[in-house]
């Protein structure tokens, strides 16, 4: 089997190595038509058909592997012709050396990276660049700050996660990226793109790279992986498959309460060491704040996948997501990113309603509150949005008094609203969330009453015919579970 490469461009860039194989080798397997030097191989069959039939890139790697070891067993001698150097970025070239069926023989050839140089103009050993490949970017680039030479970004797709990965920071001087496009082709281009038109203002190939000198923070490979990890379930896994925004509704709903539920847990987070290892206290209890991280990475997962949903619609991406949620918060912080002042959290509050009141072209100030939110958190949300102007309602105390006490003349529907309604207020006012109160007070209640049915368990008494004063008196007994 001898391996040579087709070079960065024409034919005019083959090294004579190369040439004579092509010349002396009859059985040529290119591995793809999609390069300016394919043609001038004639005779050559290319593995273009793969590409289009496997579930993955690695499968058409092992692919490409299997049929070129079965026709040197057939042939005798094979020539394998890959884009630029067989050195370079090439992976059935390392699967293919690492095969102890075959016997490999590795023509150098001229590479990408002797253009890019020299179109640059700089020394990359001198400039300490190193290079990544686009499709593994998050993960070969993590920790990096630059220069970075990105190669194989082939797709928006692409650019877009490279973006990503750099956490929103983008480039650093001049927040810039060079695009090299075509090198040695007539329709070759150099050119400098702002970092947030990376994926906007630029239609790559696969004969396209990228520079970047610097990033204003090293790359975050954490998160990049893991949407990189969403995308792949979403391609192999049937359940992931089937997905829509609409059938996803649930799962994000639950998984909201899950977060929610774990916020809770840390309430009861006295005792627990959290530096040790395992994630638990020395009693064996859960790290609450382990529950929480888990919780929080479920619900990421919801986002992640939404925005993954949105990115195959043409829509919008992940990093769309987060460059819009950084802009707004920037645009209504402006007593910490503009001019204006906010001394308390009152005034950040009117600042806040006033900015969405432009930002949305709203004519109330109510609009934009989701009539479907739980009860409490609906009143909570009205109340918090007149108390913006000013309009907080007095003696929050004495109204929860007052409402109780016709609650219990007249227990009615309007009657029982008015008394959650001014507890709520009450509840604003002692900077408690009502809902989160509620909620916290049911678990306890919860936690006793499981309590009192495993004492009763023990006892063998029958919950169901105790009678209401024995099942006080065994409630009195779970005391501590408060």
């Amino acid at each position: 089997m001898v391996v040579a490469g087709l070079g960065p461009a024409g034919p005019e860039l083959f090294t004579a190595a190369t040439t004579a194989a092509v010349e002396g080798i009859a059985r040529r397997r290119l591995r793809t038509l999609r390069h300016p030097a394919a043609a001038a191989v004639a005779d050559a069959t290319t593995f273009d058909d793969l590409y289009e039939t496997a579930a993955s890139l690695e499968d058409v790697y092992a692919g490409i592997v299997d049929v070129l070891v079965s026709e040197a067993g057939e042939y005798g001698e094979v020539l394998y012709l890959v884009p630029g150097s067989p050195l370079v970025a090439e992976r059935t070239v390392e699967l293919l050396r690492a095969d102890m069926r075959v016997e490999v023989e590795v023509l150098p050839a001229v590479s990408f990276l002797d253009l890019t140089w020299a179109r640059l103009g700089i020394d990359p050993v001198a400039a300490g660049v190193r290079l990544v490949d686009g499709q593994r970017f998050a993960v070969e680039a993590a920790g990096e700050r630059g220069p970075l030479l990105v190669a194989q970004c082939d797709s928006r797709s692409v650019l877009s996660d490279v973006k990503l990965a750099a956490d929103g920071d983008g480039a650093g001087a001049g927040d810039a990226v060079v695009v090299l496009h075509h090198l040695g082709l007539p329709d070759e281009s150099v050119s400098t793109v702002a970092w947030a038109d990376l994926d906007r203002a630029v239609e790559p190939d696969h004969l396209t790279t990228l520079y970047v000198p610097t990033l204003a923070a090293p790359v975050a490979g954490e998160v990049a992986r893991f949407a990189v990890l969403v995308r792949t379930l979403r391609e192999r896994c049937p359940w992931d498959r089937e997905q829509t925004h609409q059938t996803l509704t649930r799962h994000l709903l639950e998984e909201t309460y899950e977060v929610l539920e774990a916020i809770e847990d840390l309430d009861h987070a006295d005792g627990v060491d959290h530096a040790d290892g395992d994630g638990s206290g020395g009693d064996g209890e859960v790290d609450p704040f382990v529950h929480l991280e888990e919780e929080l990475g479920d619900l990421l997962f919801q986002v992640v996948f939404h925005a993954t949903l949105a990115a195959e619609e043409g829509a919008f991406t992940l990093a769309d997501v987060a460059r819009t949620v950084h802009d707004k918060l920037v645009g209504r912080h402006p007593h910490v990113f503009g001019t204006v002042t906010a001394e308390s959290t009152g005034a950040v509050v009117r600042n806040w309603e006033q900015a969405k009141l432009a930002e949305k072209g709203r004519t109330s100030m109510m609009d934009g509150i989701a009539g479907d939110l739980p009860s409490l958190l609906y009143a909570h949300k009205v109340q918090r949005k007149a108390a913006s102007i000013g309009l907080e309602p007095g003696g929050a105390a004495v109204a929860v008094t007052d409402a109780l006490a016709r609650a219990q003349a007249s227990p009615g529907h309007s009657e029982i609203g008015r008394l959650l309604f001014a507890a709520v207020a009450l509840a604003r006012q002692a900077d408690v969330d009502p809902e989160a109160a509620l909620r916290g007070v049911s678990s306890v209640f919860r936690r006793r009453f499981e309590a009192m049915e495993t004492l009763a368990a023990a006892r063998e008494l029958d919950l169901a015919t105790l009678g209401p004063a024995a099942a006080r008196e065994l409630w009195e007994e779970t005391e501590d579970e408060r």
